[in-house]
């Protein structure tokens, strides 16, 4: 074993420990709860180890750096996950690779995802990205009283299947530094999606600092960079 592999699979038997006893603790099932490792900043040789390891979920956050990224890894059987800000421009490269858009938060960004879903044949799985803070701010995010109406947008756009809500802690307004109250209302939130939209069950939030937090609330997916890989590189 090489040590780099070494490394990621101490590292994932860290985070493992750590969902199943939140899981534990929350009296959830293990399997209620998914991994995705965000691979951004990190080579594509990480990514085939992390494979080799059993994961099976990446994300990613810049198109320039996932593309070819993805296209190195193609061979490899992985859902793929854009979980950044997502321009109109990049829209047509991230419908070529990504699965799951995890940070949809506007209506010209549907109708764009739209045209490039069914211009490439495929069925892109949308997440409604939350802001939780007063205003949307640079994380980006709807309002929650904007969800409705993108979520009824999603449902009614070709090759677009409305899969949930994501949500990253917020650093400002009344939940900034109250993880475990955000992401509880995140899950209200989601409660009443699921009322009018049942298959919209997917629900991504935490990280690699608050984890147990999602967990707890009842998050399905958490997405988990820093504790899997190690501390990023600075971007150049």
């Amino acid at each position: 074993m090489t040590d780099r592999k070494a490394e990621l699979a101490a590292n994932l038997a860290r985070v493992e420990e750590r969902i199943v006893s939140s899981c534990a603790a929350a009296g959830r099932k293990r399997e209620e709860v998914t991994l995705i490792v965000v691979t951004k900043t990190y080579p594509a040789s990480d990514v085939r180890i992390l494979r080799e390891l059993g994961v099976r979920h990446v994300a990613e956050n810049r198109d320039q750096d996932a593309a070819p990224k993805a296209a190195a890894c193609r061979d490899l059987s992985l859902t793929w996950h854009f979980v950044g800000q997502l321009q109109t421009n990049k829209v047509r490269s991230v419908a070529s690779y990504a699965d799951v858009v995890q940070s949809v938060d506007r209506a010209k960004l549907v109708t764009a995802l739209s045209a490039a879903a069914v211009r490439g044949e495929r069925e892109l799985g949308c997440l409604i990205q939350v802001a939780l803070d007063a205003e949307s701010g640079e994380r980006g995010g709807v309002a929650p009283d904007g969800i409705e109406e993108l979520a009824a947008a999603i449902d009614a756009a070709d090759g677009l299947r409305l899969d949930g809500l994501m949500t990253v802690a917020p650093l400002a307004g009344e939940y900034a530094g109250r993880q475990r109250a955000a992401f509880d209302r995140l899950m209200e939130i989601s409660s009443r999606l699921r009322a009018g939209h049942p298959t919209a069950n997917m629900v991504s939030a935490g990280m690699s600092g608050d984890l147990e937090d999602a967990v707890a609330a009842g998050a399905t997916h958490v997405r988990v960079g820093t504790a899997v890989l190690g501390v990023r590189p600075r971007l150049g």
